[in-house]
Parts: structure tokens; C-alpha cells; sequence
């Protein structure tokens, strides 16, 4: 072959390897950068899981206590005790998990919830598109 050839086949072939290293390098980059996201938004999480469940026991003493008085008669009122429990169980599960766990879990129901986890991430997807588009 001709060194014309041969040089110009080496020069394609250097530049595509330090193509390939950049690209390389700012994956890299990337990927670190999403680690420390994950981990200082994780810590945030695991600062307020208390405030949340604290927030989550007020909103089922409350309904626990407005039970009665709703209308509607045995039915709503057994339909508010059953989810101020349920709040209340939520709250707990939040205090005794941390982020890690809680995300295991979550993939877990995602897993062998497809269908019914598709529509939840669309509705929510849906109704944060929203209300960040309302004035």
C-alpha cells in the first residue's frame, strides 16, 4: 500500500481513539456527577423521612377524629378510619426505611405491577405537567 494510505488510515484511527477516549471520559463524568445527585437527594430524603411521618400521624389522628361527624353515614365513616390506618401504618413504614429500602420496594411493586404502575407514573407525569404549567 501507499504511505499516503497507510498514514491517512492511521491518522482516521487515532483521531477515532481520542474520540472514543472523550466520549469515554465524559460519560464518566456524567455518571458521577448523577452519583453525587443521587446521594445528596437520598440524604435530603432521609433528613425529613421524620417530619413526613410526623405529618402523615397528624393527618390520621385528624381524620381518626373527624370520622364521626362526616356525612354520609357507617360507610364513609369506616372508609376515614380505614384510611387514617392506613396513613398511620404509611407514616411508620416511612420512619422505619430508609431511601435505599424504600426505592428496593418500590422496584419490587413495579416489578410485579407493570400495568397498574404505568398508569400511576403517566397520571402523576400528567398532573405535574399541570401544575407546572399553570399560572
Amino acid at each position: 500500500m501507499d504511505s499516503n494510505t497507510d498514514s491517512f488510515g492511521g491518522r482516521v484511527a487515532s483521531k477515532a481513539a481520542a474520540t472514543g477516549d472523550a466520549l469515554s471520559e465524559r460519560a464518566a463524568d456524567a455518571k458521577s456527577k448523577l452519583s453525587d445527585f443521587a446521594r445528596t437527594t437520598a440524604g435530603a430524603v432521609d433528613e425529613n423521612r421524620s417530619a413526613a411521618a410526623d405529618g402523615l400521624d397528624t393527618a390520621a389522628s385528624t381524620l381518626h377524629a373527624k370520622a364521626g361527624v362526616l356525612p354520609g353515614g357507617e360507610g364513609v365513616t369506616g372508609m376515614a378510619h380505614a384510611a387514617a390506618d392506613r396513613l398511620s401504618t404509611t407514616a411508620n413504614y416511612v420512619r422505619e426505611h430508609d431511601v435505599n429500602r424504600m426505592m428496593t420496594d418500590v422496584e419490587g411493586l413495579v416489578t410485579r405491577n407493570p400495568g397498574p404502575s404505568l398508569l400511576v407514573a403517566a397520571a402523576f407525569g400528567f398532573l405535574v405537567g399541570r401544575a407546572m404549567t399553570r399560572e
